[in-house]
């Protein structure tokens, strides 16, 4: 089994203020690693910034942060600060995140997107390292930038990858890859665009899990979900890469018409339950375990809210945090 066992924070409903105990609760169960997201609510850096100093054993990462919404020296700044607060256990994950994100949130043109990521990639590589730059790169310019607290253990940079072109520039120039809104299945699909890995290459993967036995709530949930997300054009573009084009041609067309409410009813429940986990936290589990089974070195569950968490309140968040954790096999957590 995999040795790294991830969640996405913040849990939602819980503020930040009142994560120390939630931090707690995940370590006791065996999680290793606390990853972050950032669209529109909190940055990826503070809730990682508490973990740093409320768990000293837990393993931090961003998944991800999109690398327009920040110019080059402060994303490496922001970098290099939490690198400087958890030496040794902070990865940076990047992306190149949505035109929604970029150009409608952040009033920052949304423009060549793969070059964007490689340009950065290669400017935070070098910057994190203490390097002084001073390089016109395709997307951006550059001059003489050096960090002045440059990390004594600079994080690995992770990238956001999809389709091939991203997956072959994280293989050749990132230290791993972040995986996002696949099956269990698809992930060999996505893994043959690697090649050959270096050592120490890691294979993030966001997998969204809704531990109920609701299969209802689960699907419809799940249904909003994949409607928000998989009309986006670079997702659509990677689900008819992974082969979906007949299960997802009627949303996509209801979509383009203007149909919300017949877009999510077209979504199939094979989609949906291969694409969201439900089930028992157990059975959950064993669904996530298919992804390191598949080659996911760290599995990043990101949890949903189900009825059970609502009627039951922060006793029901502890309960469920530790059936959710990984063992050994013979009851061992795995840090």
């Amino acid at each position: 089994m995999t040795n790294r066992w991830g969640i996405t924070v913040p849990l939602a409903g819980v503020p930040l203020a009142d994560h120390a105990p939630v931090y707690a609760a995940l370590d006791r169960a065996g999680f290793t690693d606390l990853w972050s997201s950032e669209v529109a609510g909190t940055d990826a850096f503070t809730p990682l910034a508490l973990a740093a100093a409320w768990q000293p054993r837990l393993r931090l990462g961003t998944a991800v942060t999109p690398v327009f919404t920040r110019g080059p020296g402060l994303l490496a700044m922001s970098a290099a600060a939490l690198a400087e607060a958890a030496p040794g256990r902070f990865a940076l994950g990047i992306g190149a995140s949505s035109p929604v994100l970029v150009r409608d949130w952040n009033a920052t043109p949304f423009a060549e997107p793969y070059r964007r990521t490689r340009d950065m990639l290669r400017f935070l590589r070098a910057a994190l390292h203490g390097e002084t730059i001073d390089h016109a790169y395709d997307t951006f310019t550059v001059r003489r930038f050096t960090l002045e607290r440059p990390p004594a253990v600079p994080p690995p940079v992770l990238l956001a990858a999809l389709r091939p072109g991203m997956l072959r520039l994280a293989a050749a120039e990132a230290d791993g890859v972040i995986l996002n809104w696949l099956s269990a299945d698809d992930v060999p699909t996505a893994l043959a665009e690697l090649g050959q890995r270096r050592p120490g290459f890691q294979v993030a993967a966001r997998i969204f899990v809704c531990p109920t036995e609701d299969a209802a709530h689960a699907r419809a949930l799940g249904r909003r979900l994949i409607t928000g997300y998989l009309t986006v054009p670079a997702y659509a573009a990677f689900h008819r890469w992974l082969g979906r084009d007949r299960l997802l041609g009627p949303m996509w067309e209801a979509w383009a018409a203007g149909d919300r409410r017949a877009a999510s009813a077209a979504v199939p429940d094979e989609v949906v339950d291969a694409l969201v986990l439900h089930g028992s936290p157990e059975a959950c589990v064993a669904q996530v375990r298919r992804y390191a089974d598949h080659g996911v070195d760290v599995p990043v569950l990101a949890l949903l809210p189900t009825p059970e968490l609502a009627a039951g309140g922060p006793a029901a968040l502890a309960a469920l945090i530790s059936r959710l954790g990984p063992t050994d096999g013979c009851g061992h957590e795995p840090h």
